[in-house]
C-alpha cells in the first residue's frame, strides 16, 4: 500500500455546514492557514446538513415548544430560546457578511422568509401558549410575535389546518413572520466552495479517517483514499471532528481522557410529503405543536412549507425510526462498535432512565400509512391519503453522557467535546445544530484558538464578520432592530404574504 504524509495547519473531519463555517472563518481570521478537509462520502453536505435530512427551519425558537419547557412550579423556562434566538440572528449576520463581502451564494437559493407559527388546541395548552407569549414578548428578539384564539384570524393564517375542524375546539396559535425556510445543504455546498477557491486549502472526497493519535504537540490523522486504497497521514496541530453521527466514534479513535463516558443514540426519521400541488399551494408556514410524551425534541411535529432544489413543497413529520446506523449512509455496526467500558454504564443507565422513549419509538415503528396520516389530521383535519407519500429523513445521534447521580443522561441538544490543551474539538449532538452553527463555531474558537480570540486584530475581523460580537442583542432593543433591518436587506427577506 502507497503512503504519503503531510503537513496542515487545520483538519476539519466531515464536509457539514459545522466544518464548513469553522473553516471560513479560520480562513477570514488568517488567510495564511493551511487547511484539509477529510469527507467520506462522495459531495459536500449529504448528510445531516442535507436539506431532505433536517427540518429546514431557521431554529429561531420562534414556533419550537420543546426550546420553552413549562416547569414543576408551571413557569415556563426561555432561556433557551433567548440563546438559541440570539444564536440564529448571528448565523444572519455571518451569511450577510459573506453574500455582501464575497458574493458566495444569491440568498434565494438557500433562504426564504416564511411565517413560524405554534399553534395547540385544548383548555391547558392554550394557557401554556398564552404564558409563553407573554414571557417571550417582554424581550426584544420576540416583540414582534402575535398571539391568537381568534378563529376568524386562524383561517386567514393556516386555511388549510382550520377546515373541517371541529368549531367548539379551543384553539390558539402563535406567529412570528419574519421566521425563515433555510437550505442548509445550498449554504454548505456554497461555504466549500468559496473555502476551495482559497489558497492552500484542500478537499478530500471520499477518504475515510481510519486513526487519529496525538503525539507530543501535534496530531496523525490516518485517512483511506477509497477509490486508491493509498493511506494518507495527515501532520496537523489542530482537528475538528463536524461529521454529525460520525463524530462520536471518531471521537472515540482520539482517546483524549474528556470523551470517556460519551456514549450515542440513533434516531432516525421520516416525512409525510404531499404530492398534490394545489394542496401545497395553500399553505404558507410553519405550524409546529406540541410533542407527543416520551418523544425526543426532533419528533416534534410540524406542518411546514418548504423549498427544496427550488420547488416549493410540504412536509409533515417526522415521525421517528431505529437504526443502529449513526449516519444515513452509515453501517449497522456503527452503535455496537461505539460502546466501550467506559460508556456501557452511561448508556444503560440512560435506557433504563428513558424507559418511555423506547416505548416511543416502538410505537412509531409499528404505524401503518394511516396511522401516519391520522396524525397529520391532527393538523390537516381534511387531508387525502392518497395526497401523501412516505419520505426518508436523516438519521440523528442523540448524546449520552456520564452523570453522577443518575449514571448516564440522554442529552437532546449539541455539545462541544473539547481536549484539555484545546488542539482537537468535536461536536456531538442534534438540534437546533445548524441554525446556530455560527455561534457554536465561534465557541470551538474559544476553546482552540484562546490566545488569538483575545488579540485585536482578531476581535476587529469578527466584528466585520458578525457586527453584534460582543453585545447583548438580547438587551439592546436598536441592535438587534438594526441587525434585523440590514440582513433582512442583504438576505432577500420580505414578507411574501398579506394575511396580517
Amino acid at each position: 500500500m502507497n503512503h504519503k504524509t503531510f503537513n496542515s495547519d487545520i483538519v476539519l473531519i466531515g464536509a457539514g455546514i459545522m466544518s464548513g463555517t469553522l473553516g471560513v472563518l479560520l480562513k477570514e481570521l488568517n488567510p495564511a492557514l493551511s487547511i484539509t478537509v477529510i469527507e467520506k462520502l462522495d459531495a459536500i453536505a449529504l448528510e445531516s446538513s442535507d436539506a431532505w435530512n433536517n427540518a429546514g427551519t431557521g431554529h429561531s425558537a420562534f414556533c419550537e415548544l420543546n426550546y420553552t419547557p413549562q416547569q414543576e412550579d408551571e413557569s415556563i423556562d426561555i432561556s433557551k430560546a433567548i440563546k438559541i434566538a440570539t444564536s440564529f440572528e448571528r448565523s444572519k449576520e455571518f451569511w450577510s457578511y459573506l453574500i455582501q463581502s464575497k458574493n458566495i451564494i444569491a440568498p434565494e437559493q438557500f433562504i426564504k422568509q416564511i411565517p413560524h407559527m405554534s399553534f395547540v388546541w385544548g383548555e391547558e395548552n392554550i394557557a401554556y401558549l398564552k404564558k409563553r407569549f407573554d414571557q417571550l414578548t417582554n424581550h426584544n428578539l420576540f416583540c414582534d410575535m402575535h398571539f391568537t384564539e381568534d378563529r376568524h384570524q386562524l383561517l386567514q393564517w393556516i386555511p388549510l389546518v382550520m377546515e373541517g375542524r371541529n368549531t367548539q375546539e379551543p384553539l390558539a396559535a402563535t406567529r412570528m413572520d419574519i421566521g425563515t425556510d433555510i437550505n442548509f445543504g445550498a449554504i454548505t455546498r456554497a461555504l466549500f466552495k468559496y473555502l476551495s477557491s482559497k489558497d492552500q486549502v484542500h478537499i478530500h472526497l471520499k477518504h475515510t479517517v481510519e486513526e487519529i493519535d496525538k503525539l507530543s504537540d501535534h496530531w496523525i490523522i490516518e485517512v483511506k483514499d477509497e477509490d486508491t486504497n493509498q493511506t494518507i497521514k495527515i501532520k496537523t496541530p489542530y482537528v475538528f471532528i463536524g461529521a454529525g453521527g460520525g463524530t462520536l466514534p471518531l471521537l472515540e479513535k482520539s482517546n483524549i481522557p474528556e470523551a470517556a463516558g460519551y456514549g450515542g443514540f440513533p434516531i432516525s426519521g421520516q416525512w409525510l410529503i404531499c404530492n398534490n400541488q394545489q394542496v401545497i399551494d395553500r399553505h404558507w408556514a410553519k405550524v409546529y405543536g406540541k410533542a407527543a410524551v416520551g418523544s425526543p425534541p426532533m419528533s416534534v411535529p410540524h406542518l411546514d412549507t418548504r423549498f427544496i432544489n427550488d420547488t416549493r413543497g410540504l412536509l409533515f413529520g417526522p415521525f421517528a425510526g431505529f437504526s443502529t446506523k449513526f449516519l444515513k449512509h452509515g453501517s449497522l455496526w456503527d452503535l455496537p462498535s461505539s460502546i466501550e467500558l467506559d460508556n456501557i454504564k452511561p448508556m444503560i443507565s440512560a435506557g433504563w432512565n428513558n424507559i418511555p422513549l423506547t416505548q416511543y419509538l416502538i410505537q412509531q415503528l409499528s404505524l401503518s400509512h394511516e396511522d401516519r396520516m391520522n396524525a397529520l389530521r391532527d393538523y390537516l383535519p381534511l387531508a387525502i391519503s392518497n395526497e401523501w407519500d412516505l419520505g426518508i429523513a436523516g438519521q440523528r445521534v442523540q448524546v449520552i453522557k456520564k452523570d453522577e447521580q443518575e449514571g448516564g443522561v440522554l442529552e437532546f441538544g449539541t455539545e462541544i467535546v473539547c481536549s484539555v490543551d484545546g488542539t482537537l474539538a468535536a461536536l456531538l449532538g442534534a438540534s437546533p445544530g445548524a441554525s446556530t452553527a455560527l455561534s457554536i463555531m465561534i465557541d470551538v474558537l474559544k476553546k482552540g484558538f484562546a490566545k488569538d480570540m483575545i488579540d485585536d486584530d482578531w476581535i476587529d475581523q469578527i466584528k466585520k464578520i458578525i457586527p453584534s460580537y460582543r453585545h447583548s442583542i438580547t438587551e439592546d432593543e436598536s441592535l438587534i432592530i438594526a441587525s434585523r433591518k440590514r440582513t433582512s436587506e442583504i438576505l432577500n427577506l420580505h414578507r411574501m404574504d398579506s394575511t396580517i
